[in-house]
C-alpha cells in the first residue's frame, strides 16, 4: 500500500480513505468473527470467511482512517446489543467494509478483500483454537491458537505512535 489509499463497496458509493501503512494485515478464526459472519450470511451479506473459516484483516489506526463518500450508507451490525465489536456494512450493496470497536481500541480492522490488489498479505492466522472440526490450515503463514506477543507488541506500538502524533 502507498502512502495513500481507497477503498470503495461493491457499488463506488462509499469510499473510505486510509493513509499511512497498515499496523499488520492478519487472519482471524475467532468465535465472533466467525459469528459475525455466519450473522451477516443470515442478511445475505457474504465475502466474510474464507474457506478456512478466517476472516482476513488489515488493521489500521483509527486516526488513519477517513469515510469520504457515502458515510450515511454505513450501517453497524452487532453480534449483541452490548457487544463493541461493529460489522460496518454499506447499505447500497451490502458490501463488508471494516470493523469498528465502541470501547477505547485505537485501530479499524478492513475486510481484506475491499483493498483488492493493494492490499498487503497476511503475515499471520489467530485464534486457531476456534477451527471447526475438519479444518486444516494450509501452511502458508505462522498460526496462533490465541494472540501471540508479535500481534500485541505491534497494536501497543501503534498506539504509542498514534498518542504521539507521529
Amino acid at each position: 500500500m502507498s502512502d495513500k489509499t481507497s477503498f470503495t463497496c461493491s457499488c463506488g458509493k462509499v469510499e473510505v480513505e486510509l493513509t499511512g501503512p497498515p499496523i499488520m494485515t492478519a487472519i482471524c478464526h475467532c468465535d465472533a468473527c466467525q459469528a459475525g459472519a455466519r450473522q451477516l450470511a443470515e442478511l445475505n451479506i457474504t465475502g466474510v470467511l474464507d474457506d478456512y473459516a478466517g476472516t482476513a484483516y488489515v488493521m489500521q489506526r483509527k486516526d488513519r482512517l477517513k469515510v469520504v463518500r457515502g458515510e450515511d450508507l454505513l450501517q453497524k451490525h452487532k453480534l449483541t446489543e452490548k457487544s463493541p465489536t461493529n460489522r460496518v456494512v454499506a447499505t447500497c450493496c451490502d458490501t463488508p467494509m471494516f470493523v469498528s470497536f465502541d470501547n477505547a481500541i485505537h485501530w479499524y480492522s478492513i475486510y481484506r478483500d475491499r483493498l483488492g490488489e493493494s492490499a498487503p498479505p497476511a503475515t499471520m492466522r489467530l485464534q486457531t483454537k476456534y477451527l471447526p472440526q475438519g479444518i486444516t490450515l494450509p501452511g502458508d503463514m505462522p498460526s496462533y491458537a490465541s494472540f501471540p506477543y508479535r500481534f500485541a507488541f505491534k497494536l501497543i506500538g501503534a498506539n504509542i505512535a498514534m498518542v504521539l502524533g507521529r
